[in-house]
């Protein structure tokens, strides 16, 4: 049975944790704080639950995924006989670079080195390293075990042995991988961020509220979700890191984020993570309720 590392227990690394488990991988989860280890286990426990309760999964099913799984707080020892490290840190190029030099010089010559990165270039990052030939991305969809894409990024340097190890490993886990180049912001986000900033600065400029925004792309444009609760979602924070790579990478105003947005991040307001951020969210509840700041 082929053993998978997932460094990051925060929403993104339990959530590929979960679907490597699920699948039949041996997953060696890791983080430096036990606690987010503790969670992220609870986690991934309570949605094997919802689909004990759909129907789409047994007792017994649940059970063999957990005892899949297992936590470290160590890197060397959690990366121990793993073919592919699956790294689901920040979305910050320091971060990264410190974590893909450490796998570097402590992983097999022959193991993957794979970023969940939403923006941050896999040619950079894959620089980091003796084995850039080695290094892609795997940038899977929030919420994952639900989500069907994983945008499957080539640095340039990436093998084609590794990209197609990697697109037909996707479709093991169930889903649609599809192969993009590394540019700022790959496919997903280049398009995506733009919207949601765009979104801001309608809200920012006074041309419509919150609730009227969301509306017209709901009901006008059949998007699930507003594109302010999506932000929301995703994190004030993590668009804003992103917008930032698309700004910088490409040079262009266009990708310029809203000073509506700069500020929010800056005073804490980061959405759902933290309570409030185009909405208001209350544990427990499920009414969206726009933020009395709008």
């Amino acid at each position: 049975m082929q053993q998978v590392t997932v460094i990051g227990a925060g929403t993104m690394g339990n959530g590929i944790a979960h679907v490597f488990a699920q699948t039949g991988f041996m997953v060696n989860l890791v983080d430096t704080q036990p606690e987010a280890l503790s969670r992220a286990i609870n986690t991934i426990g309570k949605n094997l639950d919802r689909m004990i309760v759909k129907g789409s999964l047994t007792e017994e099913q649940k059970q063999t995924t957990l005892a899949r799984l297992t936590t470290f707080t160590e890197l060397d020892k959690a990366c121990s006989g793993s073919f592919l490290v699956v790294e689901a840190a920040s979305e910050n190029f320091n971060i990264k670079e410190k974590i893909f030099k450490q796998l570097d010089a402590i992983c097999d010559k022959t193991t993957i080195l794979a970023s969940n990165t939403s923006s941050i270039s896999i040619t950079k990052i894959g620089a980091c390293t003796q084995r850039p030939n080695q290094v892609i991305g795997m940038h899977f969809m929030n919420p994952v075990p639900v989500m069907k894409l994983v945008e499957v990024i080539r640095g340039y340097a990436t093998s084609d042995e590794v990209t197609k190890t990697i697109m037909e490993m996707s479709q093991q886990l169930g889903k649609v991988p599809v192969e993009v180049n590394d540019y700022p912001g790959f496919v997903a986000n280049r398009i995506l961020m733009p919207m949601i900033n765009e979104a801001i600065y309608t809200l920012y400029e006074g041309v419509a509220g919150v609730y009227e925004i969301d509306t017209v792309m709901k009901l006008g444009m059949a998007h699930p979700m507003g594109p302010l609760q999506l932000a929301d979602f995703i994190g004030l924070d993590v668009c804003l890191a992103i917008l930032n790579v698309l700004h910088q990478g490409f040079g262009n105003p266009k990708y310029a984020p809203c000073p509506l947005l700069v500020n929010m991040v800056t005073a804490g307001y980061l959405g759902v993570k933290t309570g409030e951020g185009f909405y208001t969210y209350t544990a427990g509840s499920k009414d969206l309720v726009v933020s009395s700041r709008f």
